[in-house]
Formats: C-alpha cells, structure tokens, sequence
C-alpha cells in the first residue's frame, strides 16, 4: 500500500490535476498529461477562463500578483515577485493576473488598486495586501 504524502497541483496549461509525492515538489514536477512544469519557482499566468479551476485544484497556497503592464509600481514589483517565487519553490505557487485584461476575476475579488497579492488558501481568500513589496515581504506574506 503506498502511503506516501501526495499534493495536488493544477496545471497551467491544461487544467489536468495532477498528484505529486509532497517530498519531491521542489524537483521541478510536470504535468503528467502535458509536460508543463508545475512548480519550477516561476509564478504562472492566470486568466478569467483558467483562474476557478487552477485555484480550486491547488494543494498549496496560491499567492496572486493583480497587476497591469502600464503600472510603474506593478513593473518594479514584478522581479521582485519572481525572486520570491523562487525562494518558496514547492510550498507556495504564485500567479499572476493582468487586471486589465482579465476584470471578471478582479472585479469579484475588488481589485481597486495595483498591485495587490491576494492569497489564497483551498481557494478562499486568507489574506491580502496593496503596494509594491520587496522579495522578502512578498514571501514573508506567503508564508503566513
């Protein structure tokens, strides 16, 4: 009998739900319908169509970045966000939103200002902060 810890995971690409052995999710896991990567340390991209489904099927926090490309802020946050991205590789997967371009998921969550981190936990809101944050401020608040 396998009784080895699993963590679901969704994939980005294709939606498919994937099991992944808890102890191996910092090794660069991929779809096993796909091959996309799953937790390589890069936030994904998420849209109005795949948010639902990707937040739902996540066993692991999710920390959103709502942005917008002609945000000055957003622009300066973003290798920030991906820094820490990095740092919690296979304990937090992080998206991101454009705002402008995807306003059904942001008007439900009341995006008002950018950039906003929302964090999610077994798909329900359990945090959020407005303003651009340096790396360790963005991991600190995903790790909470």
């Amino acid at each position: 009998m396998d009784t080895e810890a699993r963590t679901l995971l969704a994939c980005p690409h294709c939606g498919a739900t994937n099991r992944v052995p808890s102890a191996r999710l910092a090794e660069d896991p991929v779809c096993g319908r796909c091959g996309t990567a799953l937790a390589d340390g890069h936030p994904v991209t998420l849209t109005d169509a795949n948010f639902d489904a990707f937040v739902r099927a996540s066993g692991l926090p999710v920390v959103v970045d709502f942005w917008a490309e002609w945000c000055g802020p957003c622009r300066m946050m973003a290798p920030q966000f991906e820094q820490a991205a990095a740092q919690l590789k296979g304990k937090v997967v992080f998206a991101k939103v454009n705002s402008d371009e995807n306003p059904r998921v942001s008007a439900r969550f009341g995006i008002r200002s950018i950039p906003t981190l929302l964090k999610l936990k077994g798909g329900q809101e359990a945090d959020r902060q407005a303003g651009a944050r340096p790396a360790a401020a963005i991991a600190q608040f995903a790790a909470s």
